[in-house]
Formats: structure tokens, C-alpha cells, sequence
């Protein structure tokens, strides 16, 4: 939605509340308190919420019916231009309420005027904001299925491509690529769970709490819940204008979504890099060097990583301007929108990239492969068949670890030592268990639920499948 931001038009009291003032604001102190410039974002939903409300004005005969016809038609015109890109805020009104309700009056007379019965600007904007936050939660939720059906598309491509499975950056033991790209789809079906509730919580309707204190009118509060979406109103009036808990929730999801998206972007950067191999970037996913011709980076995931930082930043300032704040409404809180709509933002641009970079990633088996075979990733595999023996966990263990010993100094897998040396390792190691060092038997063998074997993984994609309507 374009925005279009007038200069301000200098009256003796042009303010919702100039009748307790006899001059007029600072232009200084005007430009410093405006929030026009940005919650123009709101103006749809502002719109939206006042045309529910004076179609209830008008049904409980608040106000006369032909009035509340009068604001609806107006309404309507003005949404239909703020959709269009040519409504003109004026910053001198302070923020989009106050520019609606001129641009009605302006247009119908002193009927627009009778809208602003029986509500604040207070239940006003937290009506405005829990709208539009939750379309964003519905876009977030499209997005997060995105990527987890990209993800999902490459894991079964790769159900039997081995790879290291890593602990400190160190191999540890083998697992299927799409073991490891499926542990991300948990993580995005988690944050979906989170969304989900959040938007159990913002779905709350918060209009006819007044200022703080309710209304005299005889308001009905549920007929503007039902024409506006909402699945109940908030129980306490003091609470509906001063709660912000769901754009606290909001920005507490998109985090830890972004810290989940850094954790795969950084996962992608050292794949992509020389010293692992194992994914080639899409041409149209990655940029070069200026100076170095062979370059290509992975400046996409990069910049994903980068961005959590600032969203984990949108989170803090959120909980920072709420902290102090006593009941109920404060102007402080006019500071919760920048914070919560970058969030919003950063979080549906991220998504909205590493869908289509996943989907476009080219793997390397034979580079992961390759990695797999190094490491002694399957001594557990070597202390496990002296396990089944009946020999204790933890003596298997430290005979492994001689035996992983011994193979490094002669610079041999496990599975090329002699008899002479798994005896030198320890006496109840059999030749016969060299056998469960090879790769492909060991990723066999972790069959257990959850597990990397490709059948545990094969059950794994049929259950996310499922999940995603597949």
C-alpha cells in the first residue's frame, strides 16, 4: 500500500482534543509525537473495524440508522483509495485514526463525527493492530509450509545419500542427508505451533473497552467481534487497552523462527564452502567478487543470518518499552508498531527467500560421501557389537577409543585394522566386529524411532507429508 503524507496544515486547534488547549502544538513536538508516517500500514484495517462499528452504532440505535448508513458509504470510498495508493495522510492529525475519521467528515459532514461514539483511539488501535497482525500470522503460516515443503522435496531425493552427522563441528556419526534436512522441517513445524497459538491470542477483540473504563453506550461488543472476524472480546477493559502480550508473542515466535533460519543458513554457508563441497548454489542464489573472479558466495544465506540479530533486536525493544509501563494506556506504546511490523517483515522476506534457495540447492553425494568415510564415525558401531557380547558400556567404549587410537597412527580406517591390532586394543575384540564399521550397515542399524536409518527416515517423510497434505 502506497502512503501519501501531506505537510501539515497549521490551525488555531485542528487536534481530537483541542477543545482543553488555546494554542497550537510545536511543530517540533507535532513532527517528534506524529505516528502517521508509519501506522498509515493500519489505515485497511482501521477502516475495516470502523465499519463494523458503525454498523453496530447503528443497530443498537446508538446512533440513527441513516447515519451509520452515511459512515459506511463513506468508509468504503476512503478504503477503496487507501487500497489504491491515493489517500493522503496528514501528519498534522497525528496518526491513521485521526486521518480516517477527518477524510469521513470531510466527505459526509457531522455525521462523521457520531463514529467516534463510544470508543478511544486506546481500543481503536489495539482493534487496528491485532487485524493486521493477524494476516501476518496467516502469511507467516503459508511461509513456514514453503519451506517445509522444500525441504521436504530434497530430504526424499536424498534418502539414502550418507553424509556426516556432526557434534562440535567434529564428525560424529553417519546419518542420511535427508535425516539432517528433515530436523529442520521439526523446527519449522514447531514454529508453526507457535504461530498458531499466538494467534489464538491476538484473535481477542479489544474494541468497546473505551479509554480504559468501558462505555455508557449499549454497545455490542460480540456483533462486531462476529463482523470483523474475531473469536471473542477481552473480558477486561483496562486489559484490552494497554495488553500488548500478543505482539510480545508475535515477535517471541519470529525469533526463535529466525534463529532457526540462521542455524540453516549458516549449515548452507559451510556446505557451500570449499572445504565441505556438499551443495552447489543456484546461479541466481549467490553473487560474486568484484575483485576475485572464481568467487561464489552464499550472500542469501548470509543476510538470513544476519537478520535474526535484528529480529531477536525487535523482540527486546518490545520488551523494553512494555516493562515499566502502568495501567493502562501509554503514549509509549505507540512505540510497539516499528518494532513489531520489522518483525513481521524481516521474518516473511527471510521465509520468502530460503524457500526457493533450498528448492534450488544442487547436492553433492559423492562430496559427502567422501567426508563420511573419514572421522571413525562408526566406533560407537565397534563398542556396540562388543555390547551385544555382554561387555559393559563403558569398558566397550574405551576399547573403541583404542582401537580409533591405534587406527590413526597407521593412518587406516577402522576397518583395515589386523587381528593383531583390535587384540592390541583390547582382548574381546573379535575380527568379525570390524564388519559393523562399514557405513552403510551402521546407518542401517540406527532403526529406532526418530532414528537415521532410511527406513526410520523413509517413516519420517510419509508422517511430514501427511502433515503437509501431500
Amino acid at each position: 500500500m502506497a502512503k501519501r503524507v501531506a505537510k501539515s496544515r497549521k490551525t488555531k486547534s485542528n487536534k481530537p482534543w483541542g477543545g482543553r488547549f488555546q494554542g497550537g502544538t510545536d511543530a517540533r513536538a507535532e513532527a517528534f509525537t506524529e505516528s502517521v508516517s508509519f501506522d498509515y500500514r493500519l489505515a485497511p484495517y482501521d477502516v475495516l473495524a470502523s465499519i463494523a462499528h458503525a454498523e453496530m452504532l447503528g443497530a443498537q440505535g446508538i446512533i440513527a440508522k441513516k447515519d451509520a448508513r452515511s459512515i459506511v458509504s463513506g468508509l468504503k470510498a476512503i478504503l477503496r483509495e487507501v487500497e489504491a495508493g491515493k489517500f493522503e495522510f496528514r501528519a498534522e492529525l497525528e496518526d491513521v485514526h485521526m486521518n480516517v475519521e477527518a477524510a469521513l467528515t470531510e466527505r459526509i459532514g457531522a455525521a462523521g463525527g457520531r463514529l467516534h461514539t463510544a470508543r478511544s483511539r486506546n481500543d481503536q488501535v489495539a482493534t487496528s493492530l491485532r487485524l493486521w497482525l493477524r494476516d501476518r500470522v496467516d502469511e507467516t503460516q503459508e511461509a513456514l509450509l514453503a519451506l517445509r515443503r522444500a525441504l521436504l522435496a530434497q530430504a526424499e531425493a536424498h534418502a539414502g545419500t550418507v553424509m556426516p552427522g556432526y557434534t562440535h563441528l567434529q564428525r560424529a556419526q553417519p546419518v542420511s542427508l535427508a535425516h539432517h534436512l528433515l530436523a529442520y522441517t521439526q523446527m519449522l513445524r514447531r514454529d508453526g505451533e507457535r504461530f498458531a497459538q499466538v494467534r489464538e491470542r491476538v484473535n481477542v477483540l479489544p474494541l468497546g473497552a473505551g479509554a480504559l473504563a468501558g462505555t455508557s453506550h449499549p454497545v455490542d461488543r460480540k456483533m462486531v467481534a462476529k463482523k470483523l472476524g474475531f473469536a471473542s472480546v477481552a473480558e477486561n477493559s483496562m486489559d484490552a487497552v494497554s495488553d500488548r502480550d500478543f505482539a510480545l508473542e508475535f515477535a517471541s515466535a519470529a525469533a526463535i523462527a529466525m534463529m532457526h533460519l540462521s542455524r540453516l543458513g549458516e549449515e548452507v554457508i559451510l556446505w557451500a564452502s570449499g572445504e565441505f563441497g556438499f551443495v552447489e548454489l543456484a546461479d541466481s542464489f549467490a553473487t560474486g567478487s568484484s575483485l576475485m573472479p572464481q568467487k561464489k558466495n552464499p550472500d542469501v544465506a548470509e543476510i538470513v543470518r544476519a537478520k535474526s540479530g535484528r529480529v531477536f533486536g525487535d523482540l527486546m525493544a518490545l520488551l523494553t518499552l512494555m516493562k515499566g509501563l502502568p495501567l493502562t494506556y501509554n503514549r509509549d506504546m505507540q512505540e510497539d508498531k516499528e518494532s513489531l511490523f520489522d518483525a513481521a517483515d524481516t521474518l516473511l522476506a527471510c521465509l520468502g527467500v530460503m524457500a526457493p534457495m533450498v528448492e534450488s540447492m544442487r547436492f553433492r553425494p559423492e562430496a559427502m560421501a567422501q567426508a563420511a568415510e573419514g572421522g571413525y564415525m562408526t566406533a560407537t558401531d565397534l563398542a556396540d557389537a562388543m555390547v551385544r557380547r555382554g561387555v559393559p558400556f563403558r569398558e566397550a567404549h574405551e576399547a573403541a577409543g583404542r582401537a580409533v587410537r591405534i587406527a590413526v597412527d597407521k593412518g587406516v580406517a577402522l576397518g583395515k585394522l589386523s587381528a593383531e591390532d583390535l587384540k592390541e586394543a583390547d582382548s574381546r575384540l573379535d575380527a568379525g566386529d570390524l564388519a559393523e564399521t562399514d557405513l552403510e550397515k551402521s546407518l542401517r542399524a540406527r532403526s529406532s524411532a526418530g532414528g537415521a536409518s532410511v527406513r526410520s527416515v523413509r517413516a519420517q517423510i510419509r508422517a511430514e507429508k501427511k502433515r503437509l497434505g501431500i
